[in-house]
């Protein structure tokens, strides 16, 4: 994969998760917030930062999928919380996080399991010190062998 396409997927990646809070802090209508980071966020200068251009379908798809395929997913990542711990415990921005990986991790075959937890434990240092993203890394793997047990 191109250094250009890997920089557009974890573009892609990082917005996905932002859209995903998001979604759960208001309820924006899937298509009314793709389409508000399709024209405002992916690839735009905010705050003087600018956000590499996002490989817009990978968003999509994350995003949409992870949605629609919630339940199953919520599902999975509370099936490996340590006892006395609920997804509700999770802070959004760590559920948005492991739903996004999850999602990958389960309907994205044709991204490696290694590139897609590097990747997500890169999204956690934007928002969590080191124990969460080694949280991040360990949820993520044990989900990656159930869900791709012959690749793991």
């Amino acid at each position: 994969m191109s250094q250009t396409r890997s920089r557009s997927r974890s573009a892609a990646r990082l917005a996905a998760v932002q859209a995903l809070y998001q979604h759960e802090m208001e309820r924006t209508p899937l298509p009314r917030l793709l389409k508000e980071f399709h024209d405002h966020r992916l690839g735009a200068t905010i705050e003087d930062a600018t956000y590499h251009d996002a490989e817009i379908d990978f968003f999509d798809d994350l995003v949409t999928g992870a949605e629609a395929r919630r339940e199953e997913i919520d599902g999975l990542i509370a099936g490996r919380l340590a006892e006395g711990w609920s997804l509700e415990r999770l802070d959004r921005p760590m559920r948005a996080i492991l739903r996004a990986g999850a999602y990958e991790l389960v309907a994205r075959a044709d991204v490696p399991v290694g590139s897609v937890i590097s990747e997500y434990v890169d999204v956690a240092h934007a928002f969590y010190d080191k124990r969460e993203s080694g949280f991040v890394n360990g949820l993520l793997d044990a989900i990656a062998k159930e869900a791709r047990p012959a690749r793991v």
